[in-house]
């Protein structure tokens, strides 16, 4: 852990040593005139893109970036992550039984194009999302529907099979977006791909992937959340543009080539609040976690005995403090403390960190050392393939853990991908274990999302498959008096404790830097993006 230690240390000193980072080194002349910020376009930095911008058919951080300011929902999300908002609904009712929900759509939506919103938008996109044909990843986020209809332009009834305890949390997610069907059916699999009509307050005008995506103000907007004090959008353009290596995306920041950029490497936080043309804000209601998942199907991974020994050896404290500079937070439980319904009992079912245990463990589950000092149990080795998403965080914490693993007997190898491609690749069975990020509003929000068996290969991509699991996490999304539902998911939580399917590794935190030209950023956070609806943002120059 020490050359991680170092390492980071001298990417600080060379990249804050200064009080204005120079780009010389970083970009090529030419190439960085090219890119400095147009007038009246904020230019927003990333460090990954996504596979496609369909709400309905991707759970990509990245793709919610730009998913949250192409469409709307029908509920919005409070700073808080809490508390439900009016979004294109402007009212809604629940009966009491909580199965049918009646939403008065607000009159005057329109689309990029120029047509009307009505309420068969509404039952068209739900109805799509949770059709079988549709693929989403994410369709029992739209609770057990029965029928979503249009009572008249303006009324729209949800009405549910069985109670959904959390069905406005989920409406506010980018996966509820609302989508236009001409355009849907127009491009077909290239919906999101090659164009996007929605009623957000910007509009799709290009995509070139692993580069720039180009939005352009919807002129018609004026429906913002009530969150925000500007109702419609004070920027005519913005550019997602996507820069993987931190120190250059931080140089753009500062040198006006980019003006904001949640993707802030955490060696530089500290420099970063002493630069005084930089505006630096933190979201403290944010829960997003790291973690290792694993195949438990699969050889090797299929002994819980490797699982809970892998918990063991890795030494998440030494990986916050290396690879995050210590602005993370250890995951010593799969829920963070702060969520709703978190387990404390759970919690403390969890594996410490302690090698020589791990190692006893296996030697008392019958896995040997081998020749090489790999592990075998029966002609079959400790050896295990992983797969992730290629980011600075993931190459950071993986090489750790490769390393923590080694001095137990076990051998992790590493297949990081980028983004583009790592989606179709996590969908598959070729991997042994992966590395995921993800973020959550909930206890049952975050469980219901991993670990039902109808989800999988994706996003259950440990094929998870357990009855009493689906049995408990179906009480708890179906429970409607609040202890109920904590109970329920309080024991999803303590057979996972127990059962190690996954390697929580690190929460991290929200933050967000702006440029000297920019005003009004406020991170949001809700389902990691950090500018949400982009409203209230503007230019000085």
């Amino acid at each position: 852990m020490l050359d991680f230690l170092k390492a980071g240390r001298r990417r600080t000193a060379a990249l804050l040593g200064g009080t204005m980072l120079s780009l010389a080194g970083l970009l090529p002349a030419g190439q960085a005139a090219a890119q400095m910020a147009p007038k009246g376009t904020l230019v927003v930095l990333r460090e990954i893109d996504a596979d496609r911008y369909d709400p309905h058919r991707t759970t990509a951080t990245a793709a919610g970036e730009a998913l949250f300011m192409m469409t709307d929902t029908l509920v919005s999300m409070d700073w808080d992550q809490k508390t439900i908002r009016p979004g294109l609904a402007e009212s809604w009712t629940v009966s009491e039984d909580g199965k049918l929900y009646t939403f008065k759509l607000r009159q005057g939506v329109k689309f990029c194009d120029g047509k009307p919103f009505t309420a068969k938008d509404v039952a068209y996109s739900i109805n799509r999302w949770i059709n079988p044909a549709t693929r989403s990843p994410v369709k029992w986020r739209a609770g057990p529907v029965k029928e979503v209809r249009a009572v008249d332009d303006h009324t729209v009834e949800y009405e549910l099979t069985e109670p959904f305890s959390e069905l406005l949390i989920q409406l506010a997610q980018y996966f509820a977006g609302m989508v236009d069907q001409a355009t849907v059916e127009k491009l077909g699999e290239n919906f999101g791909v090659q164009g996007f009509n929605g009623v957000g307050p910007y509009c799709w005008a290009s995509w070139t992937p692993r580069q720039d995506m180009v939005l352009t103000k919807n002129p018609a907007y004026n429906w913002g959340p009530p969150i925000y004090k500007n109702p419609s959008p004070q920027l005519d353009r913005i550019i997602l543009r996507v820069i993987p290596e931190a120190n250059t995306r931080l140089a753009a920041v500062q040198s006006g080539q980019g003006d904001v950029t949640q993707w802030i490497p955490y060696f530089a936080l500290e420099g970063l609040k002493r630069i005084p043309t930089l505006k630096l804000v933190r979201q403290e209601s944010y829960f997003y976690d790291n973690f290792v998942g694993f195949k438990v199907d699969k050889p090797v991974m299929n002994d819980p005995a490797i699982r809970r020994a892998i918990n063991m050896a890795v030494d998440k404290a030494a990986i916050n403090k290396a690879v995050w500079f210590g602005a993370g937070e250890v995951a010593d439980s799969y829920i963070n403390p702060n969520a709703l319904d978190y387990n404390a009992d759970a919690a403390s079912k969890m594996p410490s960190h302690d090698p020589e245990a791990a190692r006893k463990l296996l030697d008392e589950a019958g896995w040997k050392a081998g020749s090489d000092g790999v592990r075998v149990k029966d002609g079959q080795r400790a050896s295990f393939l992983l797969y992730g998403i290629q980011h600075t965080y993931n190459n950071g914490m993986m090489q750790a853990i490769q390393a923590d693993l080694r001095r137990i007997g076990i051998e992790m190898r590493i297949q990081l991908w980028d983004a583009t491609v790592a989606w179709g690749k996590l969908a598959t069975q070729e991997f042994d274990a992966f590395v995921m990020s993800y973020p959550y509003a909930s206890a049952t929000d975050a469980l219901a999302l991993y670990f039902p068996g109808t989800n999988r290969p994706t996003p259950n991509r440990m094929n998870w498959n357990d009855p009493e699991t689906d049995r408990l996490i179906a009480a708890a999304k179906a429970a409607i008096k609040p202890e109920e539902r904590a109970k329920a998911i309080g024991q999803v939580q303590t057979i996972l404790a127990e059962q190690s399917p996954w390697l929580p590794l690190v929460r991290q935190p929200l933050w967000v830097v702006s440029g000297p030209r920019v005003e009004g950023v406020r991170p949001h956070g809700i389902y990691g993006s950090g500018l949400y609806k982009g409203l209230d943002i503007r230019l000085t120059r």
